[in-house]
């Protein structure tokens, strides 16, 4: 069974007369899993609520399967949401919490049994359905949170920053554990986080927001490989993107991006940005993109001081400096590395990312 298209319509959000969303136009297609992504204060939960029917929508409307919901009650929207709070009920076991939407519904009991049977498998709790919430660790409890979103077989998941209160190994196997229901479930889920690992390996389709508007959208690898501006190029990869300001400068019919302490040539496919008069740009690095190579060309490298060295486990991540700039290096942990040491780094062309230096577009 197709999953319903949800549609955002110039969705737009005031408290009072200050606006939070400024238009948000977005359609998430059947079976997709969306993240919205974005730092704290984006709107992404905002929006997020808003589709819920948690917070009203000012202006604007949103669409399910082409209807317009936005009047509705949310329990008439055929949706289930799961809390960074896990908000369980403590003086019922696992089973009862689970199944505590279709007991209100006055389902058959053999019913109930049944589908918290079902979903207990699905996320792992069929041994602790007669515990308490009490008993149960952060990952259980955000597990039964789960549970009971799933029990009320809604055609729509929202999730809100559902791992916050995990701790980061937790927070890693439980990524994973989404990740395969996710697969199972065969839902439309809109999944809000600041963490932009999350977004990366949970997302068919990543939305990044930023000040109450959409950044960009794409596939995880869209966004990693060609971000539209310098916010969406900083705030997607871990270490993030290395920024150095530096000047367009055509030299015997060659274009070099030239800063402090540093020259390097561009690809051929720049050479029309000298006509269009942006020679202040933003030059864009990511630090996997720079190899050590003591035999690199000039034009096709830079001399870094390593100041900071970062053992972490397979990789190492240098912290360098290139005149008065930091620039982030990551590289095999095996590379044979001396604090203090100017070693130089050739740069991969494909790995050069320009920004306007005013509007920070990419170019």
């Amino acid at each position: 069974m197709a999953m319903p298209e949800i549609r955002l319509e110039n969705l737009i959000k005031r408290y009072g007369t200050v606006e939070v969303l400024h238009g948000i136009d977005l359609t998430m297609q059947s079976d997709e899993f969306t993240v919205l992504v974005g730092p704290s204060g984006c709107g992404k939960s905002t929006t997020l609520r808003m589709i819920a029917g948690l917070e009203t929508v000012s202006e604007g409307e949103i669409f399910i399967d082409d209807k317009p919901i936005s009047h509705l009650d949310p329990k008439e929207r055929d949706l289930a949401m799961v809390f960074q709070d896990y908000a369980l009920y403590p003086h019922m076991d696992v089973a009862r919490n689970i199944s505590f939407a279709l007991r209100l519904q006055k389902r058959p009991k053999a019913e109930i049994r049944e589908k918290v049977r079902e979903v207990a498998g699905i996320v792992g709790l069929t041994e602790l359905l007669h515990r308490k919430p009490g008993e149960l660790s952060g990952g259980q409890r955000q597990r039964v949170a789960m549970a009971r979103a799933l029990a009320k077989d809604s055609s729509i998941f929202l999730f809100d920053e559902p791992l916050s209160n995990l701790d980061a190994k937790l927070r890693g196997q439980m990524r994973a554990e989404l990740a395969l229901m996710s697969q199972r479930v065969k839902k439309n889920m809109i999944y809000v986080t600041h963490d932009q690992v999350e977004a990366m390996t949970l997302a068919d389709r990543i939305v990044v927001m930023h000040l109450g508007r959409i950044q960009q959208e794409g596939t995880p690898e869209e966004l990693f490989k060609n971000p539209d501006n310098k916010f969406v190029a900083g705030f997607l990869g871990s270490p993030p993107m290395n920024f150095l300001d530096a000047e367009l400068v055509e030299e015997d019919g060659q274009l070099f991006a030239c800063g402090d302490a540093f020259k390097i040539k561009l690809p051929e496919s720049r050479k029309s940005l000298v006509a269009s008069n942006k020679n202040q740009i933003t030059l864009g690095i990511r630090p996997s993109d720079l190899n050590y190579d003591h035999e690199a060309r000039d034009e096709n490298a830079f001399d870094l001081k390593v100041i900071v060295s970062e053992y972490i486990g397979a990789q190492s991540v240098l912290l360098c400096t290139c005149g008065n700039i930091n620039v982030t290096v990551e590289l095999k942990s095996e590379t044979p590395i001396a604090l203090g040491e100017t070693l130089r780094f050739a740069v991969r062309p494909e790995g050069l990312h320009l920004f306007d230096r005013t509007t920070e577009k990419a170019l």
